[in-house]
């Protein structure tokens, strides 16, 4: 009897508010840039992360979920549209979506449309340029979604000095946490949530740091909760045995800095500096997140509020002979995602199912009570929170492309890397862009080599297992659906 006067609360609580009912949960969107599951609570040895992973014993944490596109701007759009990237045609950092896409409905205008505030501070969208801004999608302008100043990037006289936005790669500065752009845009957050409250209609509040995003600057308190000689060197710093020279192309992100060699050859003393900097980073928007956190307790929301954490894409620090990210394998296109929905069964539970960001969009909405809208490329993982364990997708999707000249490409590019994440394996193929001519493959055994430093595709024991993953890639991500 009780366990059904449970479900009957929680489809209450879940409904949307309409007259003579609880009105819907709110929702805190918390998106945290170049993130991989470099946390406690993902198993990570190294992260001080304690505000992170009280959240996942509130919540289910997923452990193998994936973005579509590892750089910022495609894979938070895809996420925002509900749509994977060749649908919305945004493959770079400066196209926007309602380009193709003029009247789709995001994530949080679909949630205005159904009575909810919604509010986005930080960065959401892009960091940057006309993607960063959306108008349709909140009910008021947002804040911090542009920020082009070094003095919110650096805070040493060293570094404040010159031009441009990159300097130096890490700093550790005595300043408090307000002095960088997250501590901003927390103190923007925490002001919110009171505004938030007192409206008599339920909110969206999406939040968006930019650490561990390069530079890895932050107070130095939080280098200090390291020992620099306990984070690990990288354990594979070689690009993978077999591998395509189209698959390792750095994006030479990390060498625009001014204490990074343009060759990329990084010395092991500067290795070293920048691993402790990502680490840093990550304790440092930790410390903000657990005020978020905070301050819902406080005022009386947090029994009212799905929580949702997620990073956009991973993050390489040496390893594969990679630095950050734009590229198809494990370490860029893997995210944290910690989910915490009031009245979920299984608080604390951890799920091994295949998910992907663009399954973020239609769970939140069925979430929250609503009926998913038709058109989305996305599936509700909402019945993992209380089966974690089910059965679930069969793959997950992610691409990349690349130009055949040169470290970036626009729009397209010239090859696209379309990859597929099964359950053991990871498998990439590499087409013309226009003639769509497979161009080179990669397959990697997460069975026997985790990290993914053995191309076993033109391996004969393989070739059953090659044959199975090109199926599964041809047939698309529908047919690979729970």
């Amino acid at each position: 009897m009780n366990r059904v006067l449970l479900l009957f609360s929680a489809v209450l609580f879940l409904s949307p508010a309409s007259p003579g009912k609880e009105r819907s949960p709110n929702v805190l969107f918390i998106a945290i840039d170049d993130l991989r599951p470099a946390l406690g609570c993902y198993g990570d040895p190294v992260a001080r992360t304690p505000n992170i992973d009280r959240l996942s014993k509130r919540g289910t944490l997923f452990r193998r979920a994936y973005c579509q596109q590892a750089v910022c701007s495609p894979s938070r759009l895809s996420l925002m549209t509900g749509r994977r990237p060749d649908t919305i045609r945004v493959w770079d950092l400066n196209t926007h979506f309602r380009k193709s896409l003029p009247d789709v409905v995001t994530l949080p205008q679909h949630f205005k449309g159904r009575g909810y505030h919604c509010r986005s501070i930080g960065k959401i969208y892009h960091g940057g340029g006309e993607p960063s801004r959306d108008a349709p999608s909140w009910s008021e302008d947002p804040l911090h979604h542009n920020v082009r100043e070094a003095r919110l990037r650096y805070a040493t006289a060293r570094n404040l000095k010159g031009g441009g936005l990159k300097r130096e790669a890490a700093e550790a500065a005595d300043v408090p946490d307000e002095t960088y752009i997250d501590g901003i845009v927390c103190e923007a957050a925490l002001e919110a949530h009171g505004k938030l409250k007192n409206r008599n209609q339920p909110f969206f509040l999406a939040v968006g740091f930019r650490k561990p995003h390069l530079p890895f600057c932050a107070p130095r308190k939080y280098w200090e909760l390291y020992d620099r000689e306990d984070i690990p060197a990288p354990r594979s710093v070689d690009h993978p045995r077999g591998a395509p020279e189209v698959a390792v192309r750095s994006w030479k992100e990390l060498e625009g800095y001014t204490d990074i060699p343009k060759d990329g050859r990084i010395a092991p003393e500067k290795v070293a500096e920048l691993r402790h900097g990502y680490y840093a980073c990550v304790s440092y928007v930790d410390a903000l997140i657990g005020r978020l956190l905070d301050r819902l307790g406080a005022l009386g929301l947090q029994e009212e509020t799905v929580v949702c954490l997620w990073g956009d894409h991973g993050f390489h620090l040496g390893e594969q002979g990679l630095w950050a990210k734009a590229n198809n394998y494990e370490l860029s296109t893997r995210v944290p995602l910690i989910l915490s929905v009031p009245g979920q069964e299984k608080p604390g539970e951890k799920s091994e199912a295949l998910v992907e960001l663009v399954d973020l969009y239609p769970t939140l909405v069925d979430a929250c009570g609503f009926k998913v809208p038709v058109g989305l490329e996305g599936t509700s993982f909402r019945a993992l929170l209380d089966t974690p364990g089910r059965p679930w997708k069969k793959a997950a999707f992610s691409q990349y492309p690349r130009a055949y000249q040169g470290n970036r490409h626009r729009s397209h590019g010239d090859i696209m890397g379309y990859a597929i994440r099964t359950s053991a394996h990871r498998y990439v193929e590499w087409r013309d862009w226009k003639s769509g001519k497979v161009e080179a493959l990669e397959l990697y055994d997460h069975e026997l080599d985790p990290r993914e430093m053995r191309n076993v595709a033109a391996e004969e024991n393989y070739a059953g297992v090659l044959a199975r993953h090109q199926a599964i890639l041809k047939a698309g991500w529908k047919k690979s659906l729970p």
